[in-house]
């Protein structure tokens, strides 16, 4: 579900790539280091005088010289196993790993797949840019009707569309407007039927993917009735939000009729000579396009969805990369979607089971160590992945981590971008560290149990503080 600290998306950039290296020391016997011994003697010793001896020209030495010198690797004496073990955890998975040099610095059942809340919308939005790209726009359109008077509103996934007139702007800044299309329709439908230009009906067309696939069983309607989540359907407005501005908003119980009568009522408003038309379910025929209005890119999209944790935008685009690789757009579909999607990335995507693109079902299931080798890729800024990490809430600083991170655990704010997650049991964070040393680190903590409270939120703040602090001597236990 949401994480109930989120707040509004905005873009933010920050270095994320740092490097150190680690000098390592003898340490002798006593524990003591030392940089020279001093050597004297009670006595005082004659010194005899030199006799000089011919100089001899040096033989080449035999041995061979790098070309350059090996960094020494730090001393593996920092650990995070203590916190890691806290009850409040209930039984933590996860594993951290050098960005730079793939190091594995800690693996608890790292390779076991568990529930991941919703830390999945990273892998939502890595399997987005890979099928749809960073430049890709949801499309909603109007087509004229076979029957005189009437068109239909088809819909493509883009739960941003929204109903506000024109000069105000909803939860997602940007979106394309129902007022808009409406006024492309009513002169376009005018200039095609100069003598019959009213309106007296529209077709809602939510048959992208299948409209009875909206709801998965292993959701709580709570979900809905309180406002993180609306049913999944093609068409719909401000992810059917009651209130169109605000993030946590009661969503309803038929969401294409909500943006229909919204759509029929922006026709009359932009001069329709029929009013506001009645509207009715349907298939679009194969027509004369009359207006279009496309959302903000899928670059934009990530980052709104990611800094919020907003749910609706993860199902929209889990189902349009499902479209987009020739699925039928289901939610069974989704497992195979990301594997297909995911492997572009290197990353092996055996053990993913994907139940829906925002997190919400606790049986979806994904190795941490998936998660901590995908981030690397993140923090390399891989292909266009660079817009996660730009998409990313920092620690006391932006989106759903802006108010985390307090006490003891201030030291690591603004050096922890990660995608928070909570779902009845589990809590989980997952991303990327630069830690005090320097060092760049990924890292995948899943917290799950039964009974599982929100105090596991600074527990898992408190394992990264430890990671942060760690750096590159982290070690393995």
């Amino acid at each position: 579900m949401t994480e109930p600290d989120a707040t509004p998306g905005r873009r933010h950039p920050r270095a994320l790539v740092a490097t150190a290296l680690t000098v390592a020391f003898v340490v002798l016997g006593t524990g003591s280091l030392f940089a020279g011994v001093a050597v004297g003697s009670a006595e005082p010793v004659a010194v005899p005088t030199p006799t000089p001896t011919p100089t001899a020209t040096p033989e080449p030495d035999p041995r061979p010289v790098p070309d350059e010198l090996v960094a020494a690797q730090g001393i593996r004496s920092c650990s995070i196993d203590a916190l890691a073990r806290d009850g409040r955890l209930r039984e933590l998975s996860g594993s951290v790993v050098n960005a730079d040099t793939g190091e594995i610095l800690f693996d608890r059942a790292a390779d076991r797949p568990v529930r991941t809340a919703s830390v999945l919308k990273v892998l939502t939005a890595a399997a987005a840019l890979a099928t749809l790209g960073p430049d890709h726009r949801l499309t909603t359109r109007v087509v004229d009707g076979v029957e005189p008077g009437t068109v239909a509103l088809v819909g493509g996934g883009d739960a941003t569309l929204s109903r506000l007139p024109p000069g105000q702007e909803s939860f997602y800044r940007g979106a394309p407007k129902l007022a808009d299309l409406a006024a492309q329709t009513v002169a376009a439908y005018a200039a095609a039927h100069p003598d019959a230009p009213a309106i007296r009906e529209v077709v809602l067309d939510a048959t992208y993917w299948d409209p009875a696939d909206k709801w998965d069983p292993s959701w709580a309607r709570s979900e809905q009735t309180i406002g993180y989540q609306s049913e999944v359907t093609a068409l719909q407005v401000d992810a059917d939000r009651a209130n169109p501005v605000a993030g946590t908003s009661p969503r309803s119980t038929d969401p294409v009729a909500r943006a229909g009568q919204a759509f029929a009522q922006a026709l009359a408003v932009a001069g329709n000579a029929g009013g506001t038309p009645i509207t009715s379910l349907g298939s679009a025929p194969d027509t004369d396009t009359l207006g279009v209005v496309r959302s903000q890119p899928v670059s934009t999209l990530i980052p709104q969805m990611l800094l919020t944790s907003d749910n609706a935008l993860g199902e929209m685009l889990a189902r349009v990369v499902s479209k987009n690789l020739g699925l039928d757009g289901s939610a069974a579909s989704l497992t195979s979607a990301y594997r297909i999607a995911l492997d572009e990335y290197g990353v092996p995507v055996t053990g993913l089971t994907i139940r829906d693109g925002s997190g919400l079902s606790h049986l979806n299931a994904v190795p941490p160590s998936y998660v901590t080798r995908l981030m690397v890729r993140i923090a390399d800024g891989e292909g266009s992945l660079s817009h996660i990490a730009q998409g990313l809430p920092v620690a006391g600083q932006f989106g759903s981590l802006s108010s985390r991170f307090t006490g003891a655990n201030a030291i690591a704010r603004g050096a922890v971008a990660a995608k928070t997650g909570w779902i009845d049991t589990s809590y989980s964070l997952a991303g990327i560290v630069t830690a005090q040393d320097g060092t760049r680190l990924t890292f995948g903590f899943f917290a799950v149990g039964e009974g599982i409270q929100g105090n596991a939120r600074a527990a898992l703040d408190t394992v990264t503080t430890g990671v942060y602090t760690c750096g590159n001597t982290l070690s393995t236990t």
